[in-house]
């Protein structure tokens, strides 16, 4: 009895754990097109690259920067200390410029504006404009929950799951939840991981602020209980057995 009740609890088929698993028959997607570029909210941090034909034109316009000559583990915290903080009003203190209007631009849109106000002062300048503090947040029945931070604007729900280690055997595939927040308002997605049909979705690809959560699957629902941990019952059972043997033997 014992042996069949570790059995029972022990089963899981391979329809259940294994991903991608009609990737056979699936279309080829072109991921890039569609990708969207995150628009830009308050509390983003902005890393901004100018070049012309004279640098010394830009001086007025930047920050005087030293990133290149730091070690790796102390560029990233450089990178985010010479970011522009986009402040309540969706709008940065640029240098020379005063206040540049940016929330719910893209930084493509941000890099033309900036050319656009910077032409006028400095000649054949060019923008480079990135986000360098890209969070989102994995919770659930993945190895390494958290929030995570990234320097770049790119990352597909694989990867951000990957990043927190992947799902345990106890989450649920078939069931992953992404809530998103735009334009003050919070969606939900549920994605199933054992098919192929979401990669061509917006939700293939994460956008700043997203929050993954991964369900425990049914057993792991079961085992949080008294009754469902297969460890308690075999104690339960292996407790009352050997009362039985001494009470009547």
């Amino acid at each position: 009895m014992i042996a069949l009740l570790a059995m029972m609890a022990s089963c899981a088929t391979k329809k259940k754990v294994v991903y991608f698993q009609d990737s056979a028959s699936m279309a080829n997607v072109n991921v890039d097109s569609i990708y969207q570029h995150p628009k830009i909210q308050v509390n983003d941090l902005l890393k901004i690259d100018l070049t012309a034909l004279e640098p010394e034109t830009l001086l007025p316009f930047r920050f005087q920067k030293t990133v290149a000559q730091q070690p790796t583990n102390m560029r990233l915290e450089l990178l985010q200390l010479e970011g522009y903080l986009v402040d309540q009003q969706g709008s940065i203190q640029y240098p020379g410029l005063g206040l540049v209007q940016v929330g719910g631009k893209t930084t493509q849109e941000v890099q033309a504006l900036l050319e656009k106000q910077l032409s006028k002062f400095v000649k054949d300048v060019h923008v480079k404009v990135r986000l360098v503090n890209f969070k989102f947040t994995v919770l659930g029945e993945v190895k390494a929950p958290g929030t995570y931070t990234i320097t770049e604007e790119t990352i597909n729900l694989p990867q951000a799951l990957g990043m927190a280690g992947d799902l345990t055997i106890q989450g649920e595939r078939e069931s992953v939840l992404i809530f998103r927040q735009e334009e003050g308002v919070l969606t939900s997605k549920r994605i199933d991981l054992t098919s192929t049909d979401w990669i061509d979705s917006s939700y293939y690809y994460l956008r700043p602020n997203d929050m993954v959560y991964v369900e425990p699957n049914g057993p792991r629902v079961k085992s949080a209980g008294f009754i469902g941990n297969v460890g308690t019952v075999v104690s339960v059972v292996s407790i009352l057995l050997s009362t039985a043997v001494i009470i009547f033997r």
